[in-house]
C-alpha cells in the first residue's frame, strides 16, 4: 500500500485529499494557509486533520527510508531472498523492520559471536537439527580445541547453546508473537524502594495494572516516580506461556538427548536476551503513546486559553501581588498602552492597606479605570480583600478578574520584555502583562514559552522536540484563526503568522517604524527577505484597518480580490459598503452558489467563505468562547459548605479530571466520573479551559487545601 493510500486509510479521507494535502505540504505551503485558503483542492481538510496528516507522512517517509536501507544492507551481504523483502516491504511500523533486520544487523562482539568464532556453530546445528542418537556430551568432544579457546565439553556446549539462544532472539515472527503476547496478558507493576517514605506516588508503592488497559497518565507518573528514585518499574510477562509457545515453535522432535537442553537454551534466551528487549520497547511504545495523549490535552487546553476573548475598550489596572516587595500596579488604556506604573504595601509585613488604597483610588479617578486585573500568585489572597473592601468604597463601578499569572516571571525577565520595557523593573513588565492578558489574550501569551503558561501535565517529562513543535502548531493555528493587524502586531505574534520567520517578523515592525504605517498588504512585498511566496502564506491572515482597499481588513485573500470586486458589481455594492457594514444579508442575495462561481471563475467553497467574511468582516472568532467571571465580591474556602452551587472558570483539564477556580484562591477538582452523566473517555469530550461552569461543592478539606466539586445534578 502506497504512503498516499495508507493516510487516506488511516485518517478516514479520500486518497485524492490526501495526495493534495502531500502535494501542498511539498511544495512548502504551512497547514494555516492550506486549511483556509486552498479548501477547494483539498476538499476542504481543517487544521486538525492536516497536522495529523503531517505528522503521519514524515513517520511513513521514515519507515520508507527505513525500508530502503535494510533492504540494500541485507543485499549487500548477500542473503536477500523474495520472501524476506516481501516481508520487509509489507511492515507497518519501525518496530517491525528492526524485528527483520536484528539477524542481519553487525553486531558487537556476543557471546553467540565468540562462541561461532571458537567453530561451535556446526555443533549448535546438531542440536537444533534434532537428529542425533549419541549423546551430546559425545558430539561435543569433537570440538574441544583448546587452541581456539575451547577447553572442557561443557565450555562447547555453553558456546553452541549461546548461538542457538541468540539464533531464537533473533527471529522476527517470535518477537512479534512474544510482544502481542506481552502487550494483551502481560502487567505492568511498581513497587516503592522505600515503603515507610512519603511522597506523592503512594498509590503506586504496590502497584499493578493491565498492560492493554493503563491509562497515560498513570504509565507518566510511573515514569517519573522511577526518574526521581522512589519506585521500581517492571513489565510482568505471561513467561510460562511465552516459553511454552517457543518450545512449540522449536522443539519439533521429542528427542530425548536435544530436548532438556533445547528448553533450558530457550529459557535463557527469552530471559537473557528477548524479555528485556521487549520490556524497553513496550516501555518505550506505552510512554510514546502517554506523551502523545498528554501533548494532546496540552494542545488542547492551549488552544482554549488562547482563544479566550478579549475584553476590549476597558483601561485595565494590572495588579502583580506579593508581600515583602510590594505589589506592582501598572494601568493600561485600551490600546494597551502603558500609562503609569507605581508599588504599593498592603499586604505583611509594611501593611500600609489605607495608603495603598488612596494610591489606587487617585489611579482609578485619574485614568478612568474600570477594570482590575490581579495575578493569581503569592499574596494574591490578600490582595483580592483589600480590592473588595476598596471597591465598596468607590461611587463608580469598578470590577475585578482574577487571572492566571503562569508564564508571567518567566516573561518579565525575558529578553523580549527587556526590549519591550526598557526602564521597567520585573514586578512592572509582570504587571503590566497582568493587565494585557485581559485585554488580549493571544497577544501577550504568545510572549510567553507555551510549556510555561501551566495548562498540561507532566510536561518536563516529555520529549521536548515533539511538544515544542505540537504546541507552536497550536499557537499558529489560533493566530492565524484570529488575524493580526499590520499596524499594531508585535514580532512575537506576527512570527506565527503563516509564512513568516522570527527574522521577517521584526523586518516588518521595522519597516513600519521606519516608513509609518501600512496602507496596503501588497506593501508587504517591501519588507526585507519577504518575497512572493511568503507574501502568498501571510497576506490573507494580516488586516489593515482604515487602509487603500476595505478588502485588506478582512480574511479574503489577494489572490480573490479580482473575483470579490466582480461580485461585488454583481449584487449593486461598493467596496466602502464592507467597512460600513452595509453587507449584512447578502448571502441570501445568491441563489444559485454553483452558477455564480462559475461565472467568477472561483471554487464554490471559496466563494461561500468570501459571502461569509464580506457579511461580517474581519470577524473575531473569539467572540464565541465563554467570557471570564467579571467579580465584585470576595469568598474564602472556609466559607464553602457542602452543596453551595458556584459559578467557576475551568482553569486546567487533565486526563483524570477538571480544574475549576471558584474564586477561592484554591482550584477545586472535578473528577472526572463527576463531569457528566453519561459515560466519558476524557474531560475534553465535554469541557475545555476557559469554559464558565456551574459547580457544587461535595467536600472540602482545609488543612489539605482540597475542594471535591461536582458538576453532575445541578439544573
Amino acid at each position: 500500500m502506497d504512503i498516499i493510500t495508507t493516510l487516506a486509510k488511516e485518517l478516514q479521507i479520500k486518497p485524492e485529499q490526501a495526495g493534495a494535502a502531500v502535494k501542498l505540504i511539498d511544495e512548502g505551503n504551512t497547514i494555516p494557509f492550506i486549511a483556509r485558503y486552498r479548501k477547494e483542492v483539498t476538499g476542504a481538510l481543517n487544521d486538525e486533520i492536516l497536522r495529523d496528516l503531517h505528522e503521519r507522512l514524515e513517520y511513513l517517509r521514515n519507515l520508507e527510508e527505513k525500508k530502503q536501507q535494510v533492504i540494500s544492507s541485507i543485499e549487500d551481504q548477500g542473503k536477500m531472498t523474495e520472501e524476506l523483502k516481501t516481508q520487509i516491504e509489507a511492515a507497518k511500523t519501525l518496530v517491525v523492520v528492526d524485528d527483520l533486520y536484528r539477524p542481519y544487523r553487525p553486531k558487537r562482539r556476543t557471546r553467540a559471536a565468540i562462541a561461532k568464532e571458537k567453530g561451535l556453530e556446526p555443533l549448535a546445528n546438531i542440536i537444533t537439527l534434532q537428529m542425533t542418537k549419541k549423546s551430546l556430551e559425545e558430539e561435543a568432544r569433537a570440538f574441544v580445541d583448546p587452541e581456539k579457546g575451547v577447553d572442557t565439553v561443557e565450555s562447547a556446549l555453553a558456546g553452541a547453546s549461546d548461538i542457538i539462544a541468540e539464533a531464537v532472539s533473533d527471529e522476527a515472527d517470535y518477537r512479534i508473537r512474544i510482544r502481542e503476547m506481552t502487550v494483551r496478558n502481560g502487567m505492568i507493576a511498581s513497587r516503592a524502594r522505600d515503603p515507610q517514605a512519603e511522597s506523592v506516588y503512594e498509590m503506586y508503592y504496590e502497584f499493578s495494572e493491565r498492560i492493554a488497559k493503563i491509562v497515560g497518565h498513570r504509565i507518566l507518573a510511573l515514569n517519573r516516580g522511577e526518574a526521581e528514585k522512589i519506585l521500581t518499574v517492571r513489565i510482568e510477562a505471561p513467561e510460562e506461556d511465552i516459553i511454552r509457545y517457543l518450545e512449540k515453535q522449536i522443539i519439533i522432535k521429542k528427542n530425548p538427548v536435544t530436548t532438556p537442553v533445547l528448553q533450558a537454551v530457550i529459557r535463557d534466551s527469552y530471559q537473557r536476551l528477548i524479555a528485556p528487549s521487549i520490556e524497553r520497547e513496550i516501555r518505550n511504545s506505552l510512554t510514546e503513546k502517554a506523551e502523545d495523549g498528554a501533548i494532546r490535552v496540552f494542545g488542547k487546553n492551549l488552544e482554549q486559553l488562547l482563544m479566550q476573548p478579549p475584553i476590549v475598550n476597558r483601561v485595565v489596572l494590572g495588579w502583580d501581588p506579593a508581600f515583602r516587595t510590594g505589589c506592582k500596579i501598572a494601568v493600561v488604556d485600551t490600546t494597551g498602552k502603558v500609562l503609569d506604573t507605581t508599588v504599593i504595601y498592603p499586604t505583611a509585613p509594611q501593611n500600609k492597606t489605607e495608603e495603598s488604597k488612596a494610591v489606587i483610588k487617585k489611579l482609578i479617578e485619574k485614568y478612568h479605570v474600570t477594570l482590575i486585573s490581579l495575578g493569581n500568585g503569592t499574596a494574591s489572597r490578600e490582595s483580592e480583600m483589600i480590592i473588595v473592601e476598596l471597591l465598596k468604597e468607590l461611587h463608580k463601578p469598578v470590577q475585578y478578574v482574577i487571572v492566571n499569572e503562569a508564564g508571567a516571571s518567566v516573561y518579565s525577565a525575558s529578553k523580549l520584555a527587556t526590549e519591550e520595557f526598557p526602564e521597567f523593573d520585573v514586578g512592572q513588565r509582570s504587571a503590566a502583562s497582568m493587565a494585557r492578558r485581559l485585554q488580549d489574550p493571544l497577544a501577550e501569551l504568545v510572549k510567553i514559552d507555551p510549556k510555561s503558561i501551566g495548562v498540561g501535565q507532566y510536561q518536563h517529562d516529555m520529549n521536548q522536540k515533539k511538544l515544542n513543535e505540537a504546541l507552536s502548531g497550536v499557537v499558529e493555528d489560533c493566530v492565524n484563526k484570529v488575524g493580526v493587524d499590520l499596524n499594531t502586531a508585535s514580532t512575537s505574534l506576527l512570527e506565527y503568522i503563516s509564512g513568516i520567520s522570527k527574522t521577517v517578523a521584526r523586518n516588518i515592525v521595522a519597516y513600519r517604524e521606519a516608513n509609518g504605517r501600512f496602507e496596503s498588504r501588497a506593501q508587504l512585498l517591501k519588507v526585507a527577505k519577504l518575497g512572493p511566496k511568503a507574501y502568498e502564506q501571510c497576506a490573507g491572515f494580516t488586516r489593515i484597518t482604515d487602509g487603500k482597499n476595505p478588502l485588506d481588513a478582512t480574511a479574503v485573500h489577494p489572490e480573490s480580490y479580482e473575483a470579490t470586486g466582480r461580485l461585488l458589481e454583481k449584487l449593486g455594492y461598493t467596496p466602502q459598503d464592507i467597512t460600513a457594514g452595509r453587507m449584512k444579508g447578502i448571502s441570501g442575495k445568491i441563489h444559485d452558489y454553483k452558477k455564480m462561481s462559475e461565472e467568477l471563475d472561483i471554487g464554490e467553497i471559496t466563494l461561500r467563505d468570501i459571502v461569509k467574511e464580506l457579511e461580517k468582516p474581519a470577524r473575531d472568532p473569539r467572540e464565541d468562547m465563554p467570557k471570564p467571571i467579571l467579580r465584585s465580591d470576595v469568598l474564602e474556602m472556609k466559607d464553602l459548605t457542602a452543596g453551595m452551587i458556584l459559578k467557576g472558570t475551568v482553569r486546567n483539564v487533565t486526563d483524570f479530571g477538571v480544574f475549576v477556580d471558584i474564586g477561592v484562591h484554591q482550584d477545586g477538582l472535578v473528577h472526572i466520573s463527576q463531569i457528566c452523566d453519561r459515560f466519558i473517555r476524557h474531560p475534553l469530550e465535554a469541557v475545555s479551559v476557559g469554559d464558565i461552569a456551574d459547580v457544587m461543592v461535595m467536600s472540602v478539606d482545609l488543612a489539605k487545601k482540597r475542594i471535591q466539586l461536582t458538576m453532575k445534578g445541578i439544573n
